[in-house]
């Protein structure tokens, strides 16, 4: 039998639109090897928005947005490279991901995302970004809380046991006690941030004519406060750059 017989799932197509979801491996490690701030680390934010940015731009795989927060990235793809094969967009977009997160910090240690897809055909691409914006407000309540719960002397395992099942308007009230009112936090930290591609003119210079030309490029949009998916503007805008 050739070996490309065994290759079973190679030719395993999916056909688009999609979302590509990349999670950071063990990224808590990480976090203790960098030394990163907590709950939440600027630098860290900049870097995944920075590998969100070379994604949408200089990959080629050529998504037309992505939605990060924490340590994790969604891509939509309205047109898909590698023909649709699920093995190769899985590996490749988490490779160029990881490296360029590496570049970013200039990290010894490797790093590892895995990547899964997800159809998003008709309205769920508003659906899927509802869902996702809620983890990352679950994510940041608890980030804060377990922050605050460790600087008081608990073990990170203490603290996560303190936390389980508790309901988010005590946790609310439990970090509002300490003095910090969780709705008033950063907005990318409640919400995760929205990057995506839009057309824009761009001034050059013709060296063969010596005049000044404009050019149609792409740019990255990144809304200073990303918002509400679950709102009406939120959705409508989700709407206007999946083309839903």
């Amino acid at each position: 039998m050739d070996i490309k017989d065994r290759e079973i799932f190679s030719n395993l197509t999916i056909f688009p639109p999609v979302f590509v979801r990349l999670d950071g491996r063990a990224f808590h490690r990480l976090a203790r090897t960098l030394d990163l701030k907590r709950p939440f680390d600027p630098a860290f934010s900049a870097s995944m928005r920075s590998v969100c940015r070379h994604l949408l731009t200089e990959s080629g795989l050529s998504p037309t947005f992505a939605y990060t927060f924490s340590d994790e990235i969604s891509l939509y793809f309205k047109t898909l490279p590698f023909s649709g094969r699920v093995e190769k967009i899985d590996s490749v977009t988490a490779a160029i991901a990881a490296s360029k997160l590496t570049i970013e910090f200039g990290c010894a240690e490797p790093l590892a995302f895995d990547a899964r897809i997800i159809p998003a055909t008709g309205e769920f691409a508003v659906e899927y970004l509802v869902s996702r914006q809620n983890e990352a407000w679950r994510n940041h309540i608890n980030a804060y809380c377990q922050n605050a719960l460790v600087k008081e002397g608990m073990t990170s395992r203490e603290a996560a046991a303190a936390l389980r099942g508790m309901q988010s308007e005590a946790m609310h009230e439990m970090m509002f006690e300490r003095g910090v009112n969780l709705a008033a936090t950063p907005a990318w930290q409640r919400r995760g941030t929205l990057l995506y591609r839009e057309e824009c003119i761009k001034e050059g210079y013709n060296p063969m004519t010596g005049k000044t030309v404009q050019a149609v490029r792409a740019c990255i949009r990144e809304p200073e406060e990303t918002p509400l998916f679950s709102t009406a503007e939120g959705a409508a805008l989700i709407r206007s750059l999946t083309g839903a």
